[in-house]
């Protein structure tokens, strides 16, 4: 028995398909059929049951998976212990994050972070919000970054800073000479989403509930509704099939000019986004979590998105960056 096939089963009872467990656990589809085989004749027991309609769990099964989830918590946790004791900005951390906010913030941060703590190595690996929360759980990453609402037991969760929302359009697009856009001037008929599985799909539907994506219709341009990246959102805005709706540092990493695309922001309650570090409560090396975090604050233009006007009851003015935290 070893702390790979518990991965496996877990991966298995979660997803009831072996095709998308071994993709999960990014392991070919023989060797996790074979792994889990292995365990359940070593076991004596039968884990799960095989079915041309899916793969159900065995009420033992249940049990194992339970018990399998509790083991590698332990193990990450000794793992925890074990590097304890090493230096907290010395060797490497296995960082996490969505797609929609990896490509975008990566380039702002990792540059900095590097310079402030030269000896901290840099593992990054892009995911869905489950995934990244069971790799987390289970060892594989020491800390993700994700969007709230993030829970799970054990896991401390840190909010980063809010991230604004905004409207990207063709630069010939009527919604151009609107100052700011409300929910209103929406044609749900127009709006370019990514596909199902997404968080930041649903937080898009969540802030404009009269949104909904058309359904695909066979020969028309329904089919180019959706998209499976942000990048590919806004080259289809820049194509002329729609337009979309960003985070704002998307926009931001956009290379097309603004003779091509424009954006514009919403009316107040600016629909938003808030980020957030997660990472297990044994995990010891909080020096380089706090480095991450400040890294991660300091060179994102978003954490400085609602302070770009002084305070008139501040007279120390506005910090844009301190890179002697």
């Amino acid at each position: 028995m070893t702390l790979t096939e518990l991965r496996y089963i877990i991966a298995l009872a979660q997803e009831q398909h072996f095709g998308r467990a071994a993709e999960r656990c990014h392991v070919s589809q023989p060797t996790l059929s074979i792994a889990i085989k292995r365990l359940e004749d070593e076991l004596g027991v039968v884990l799960f049951e095989r079915a041309k309609q899916g793969v159900l769990v065995t009420p033992m099964g249940d049990r194992m998976v339970t018990m399998a989830g509790k083991m590698l918590d332990q193990a990450a946790q000794m793992k925890d212990v074990a590097n304890s004791d090493k230096e907290q900005l010395q060797g490497q951390i296995a960082l996490g994050t969505l797609p929609t906010i990896g490509p975008y913030l990566l380039p702002q941060f990792i540059p900095l972070l590097q310079e402030m703590a030269p000896g901290l190595g840099l593992y990054v690996e892009e995911d869905n919000q489950a995934a990244l929360a069971l790799k987390l759980r289970t060892g594989e990453l020491d800390v993700i970054l994700v969007t709230l609402p993030f829970s799970e037991p054990d896991v401390v969760v840190q909010p980063l800073f809010d991230e604004p929302f905004v409207l990207l359009l063709p630069a010939h697009h009527p919604l151009v000479h609107h100052t700011t856009i409300s929910a209103t001037d929406l044609n749900p008929d127009e709006i370019l989403l990514l596909r199902d599985g997404h968080v930041f799909r649903d937080q898009v539907l969540q802030a404009f509930p009269n949104l909904r994506p058309s359904a695909p219709l066979d020969g028309d341009s329904h089919r180019f509704k959706q998209g499976s990246t942000l990048e590919t959102l806004i080259h289809m805005v820049a194509s002329g099939l729609g337009v979309t709706i960003l985070p704002q540092t998307a926009v931001e990493a956009s290379r097309y000019p603004s003779t091509l695309l424009v954006t514009r922001p919403f009316v107040a309650p600016v629909p938003k986004r808030t980020l957030c570090l997660g990472w297990r409560v044994t995990f010891p090396r909080h020096k380089a979590i706090d480095l991450l975090r400040k890294a991660i604050q300091t060179s994102s233009a978003a954490y400085w998105n609602y302070k770009t006007v002084p305070d008139e009851n501040d007279s120390a003015g506005i910090l844009v960056e301190n890179r002697d935290w």
